[in-house]
C-alpha cells in the first residue's frame, strides 16, 4: 500500500476561499425567476480568493475539479491514503496532542480515509511552524506494524510506517499514530488515529496555510465516526461561506436543527457500494423556472448524487445537464452570450446592465428536501468584484468515468447548513445559515 502514497500528498494543499462578494443585492424572486438590481456599494475581495486575478479563475477552478473528480471516480487503489490533487477550499482550527497544539486543517467528507497531519521534523530549509511536534505531546502513542489499526500491509519494523522514495531519496515518511484531538474547548477525542507525515526532502512552496486534512468520511477511524451520537444529536454539520470575507462553521455532535428551532428539511442518506466511505443522496428532480425538467425515459434524472466539499461546480448526467442547459438558455435569450469558459458552456455578458432576471434552479432529493439555488449558487462570475460582468452557469456534465452519479459542488451548497445525521441516515438542509 505504500506505493499509493503520493509524494505531493500535502504539498498541493492550497488555501482557497469559496467565493467573493459583489456590489449587488437580490431584490426578490418573481414567477420562478431571480431578479438582481445593481447596488452602489464598493466591492471587497479576499486576497486569498481563487477568483482574484492573482489566484486563478474559472479555468483554474474547473481544472481542480477535473483532478478532484478523477481522484473520486477514476482509478482506485483501495488504500486509505490517496493522492489529493487540487486544493482544499475550507479550513478549521483543531488541537492535537497534550497540551493541544493548534493547527489549521482542511476537512474532507469524501476521499481521504485517514486524517493526515504534517509533522516534525521538516525538510531542511522548510518552515516548520505549521507542523505538529510529536515530541511535545504526552498522549501520543505509536500504532504497531501488523495491528488491525495499521493500514500499511507493507510496513516493517515496530511501528506502522512506510517511506516514499523518489530517485532513491526519501521524500515522505508516513506513520500512523494515536493522540488526543480537541475539536472544541474542553471536548477532547482520545486515542484519535491519524497519519503523521514527515516531508523529508519534499520542500513545500506557495501560500498554503493548512497543516493537513481532517477526515469526515464514513470510515471507521474518521472524526465523524468518533462522535458520540444520540437520537437528539447529529454527527456534524457545516456551512460553507459564499463570501471569503465572512465565516462559515463546522460543528460536531450538535443538537438536531429542529430542536434549536431552525427550519430543516431532510434527504435520505444512501450508501454507494463502489464508494462506501462517501455520502450520497438520490437526486430525483431538477427544476428550471417554475417547472421540473423532463428527460425521457422518466427515470433518467434519478441517480446517486455525491455531496462534495472540494468540487466547485455541480455535475449532472450528460443527458440531464443538456436538458437543464437548453431550458436555462431559453430563459436567457435577452442577454448577450459570452464565449464558453473552460468546461462551462453557458455564459453571458451582463456588463453595463442594471438588472438581471434569470430562471431559478432547484435540485430535489429523495426524502422530501429541495436545494433552491440563489444566483450566487447557480452562476460563476468571471469578475467576482462585479456580478454585472460575465457569468457562467455553474453546472457541467459528469465525466465519462462516473456516468451514473451526480456531484453537488460546494458553490451550490454555499450559505446552506448541511447536516449529517448519520445515526438516522439523513442529510439535512437549513438555508441562509452563513
Amino acid at each position: 500500500m505504500a506505493s499509493a502514497i503520493h509524494p505531493c500528498l500535502l504539498l498541493c494543499l492550497l488555501f482557497v476561499a469559496p467565493h467573493l462578494g459583489s456590489c449587488y443585492h437580490t431584490s426578490n424572486t418573481y414567477g420562478g425567476r431571480h431578479v438582481l438590481v445593481r447596488d452602489g456599494g464598493l466591492p471587497v475581495m479576499h486576497r486569498l480568493s481563487p477568483y482574484s486575478p492573482s489566484a486563478g479563475g474559472v479555468g483554474d477552478a474547473f481544472y481542480r475539479d477535473t483532478l478532484r473528480l478523477h481522484a473520486l471516480f477514476g482509478d482506485s487503489t483501495g488504500t486509505p491514503l490517496v493522492a489529493l490533487p487540487g486544493a482544499f477550499e475550507y479550513h478549521v482550527s483543531i488541537g492535537y496532542g497534550t497540551p493541544a497544539q493548534k493547527l489549521t486543517m482542511g476537512f474532507d467528507t469524501a476521499t481521504v480515509g485517514a486524517t493526515l497531519l504534517r509533522c516534525k521534523p521538516c525538510a531542511a530549509g522548510d518552515p516548520c511552524h505549521k507542523a505538529f511536534n510529536p515530541s511535545r505531546s504526552s498522549s501520543l502513542a505509536q500504532i504497531p506494524c501488523g495491528s488491525q489499526d495499521c493500514p500499511f500491509k507493507a510496513c516493517s519494523g515496530p511501528t506502522c510506517t512506510v517511506a516514499v522514495t523518489k530517485k532513491g531519496a526519501v521524500v515522505l515518511n508516513a506513520t500512523f499514530v494515536t493522540d488526543t484531538l480537541t475539536a472544541a474547548p474542553a471536548i477532547p477525542v482520545n486515542d484519535f488515529r491519524f497519519a503523521c507525515l514527515e516531508m523529508g526532502g519534499a520542500r513545500t512552496t506557495g501560500s498554503d496555510s493548512s497543516s493537513g486534512v481532517l477526515d469526515l468520511s464514513r470510515e471507521s477511524h474518521s472524526l465523524a465516526s468518533r462522535v458520540v451520537l444520540t437520537p437528539e444529536t447529529v454527527a456534524f454539520s457545516y456551512c460553507l461561506p459564499w463570501d471569503p470575507a465572512s465565516r462559515g462553521f463546522l460543528s460536531f455532535g450538535a443538537a438536531r436543527p429542529e430542536r434549536a428551532g431552525r427550519g430543516v428539511t431532510y434527504a435520505t442518506l444512501r450508501r454507494n457500494a463502489a464508494r462506501p466511505s462517501m455520502y450520497f443522496v438520490k437526486l430525483v428532480g431538477v427544476t428550471v423556472g417554475l417547472s421540473e425538467i423532463s428527460v425521457p425515459p422518466a427515470p433518467a434524472i434519478a441517480c446517486d448524487a455525491l455531496v462534495e466539499v472540494h468540487t466547485t461546480f455541480t455535475y449532472l448526467k450528460p443527458e440531464v445537464y443538456a436538458v437543464l442547459r437548453d431550458k436555462f438558455r431559453r430563459g436567457m435569450k435577452q442577454y448577450v452570450v459570452a464565449p464558453s469558459s473552460s468546461g462551462l458552456d453557458t455564459c453571458y455578458d451582463f456588463t453595463h446592465l442594471n438588472t438581471i432576471d434569470m430562471p431559478m434552479i432547484s435540485l430535489r432529493f429523495e426524502g422530501g428536501t429541495t436545494l433552491e439555488l440563489g444566483i450566487e449558487q447557480m452562476m460563476y462570475f468571471k469578475d467576482p468584484r462585479n456580478i454585472f460582468s460575465v457569468g457562467c452557469l455553474a453546472f457541467a456534465p459528469v465525466p465519462a468515468y462516473a456516468p451514473v452519479v451526480a456531484v453537488i459542488g460546494s458553490l451550490a451548497q454555499s450559505e446552506t447548513e448541511v447536516v449529517y445525521d448519520v445515526l438516522q441516515g439523513k442529510l439535512g438542509l437549513v438555508p441562509d445559515r452563513c
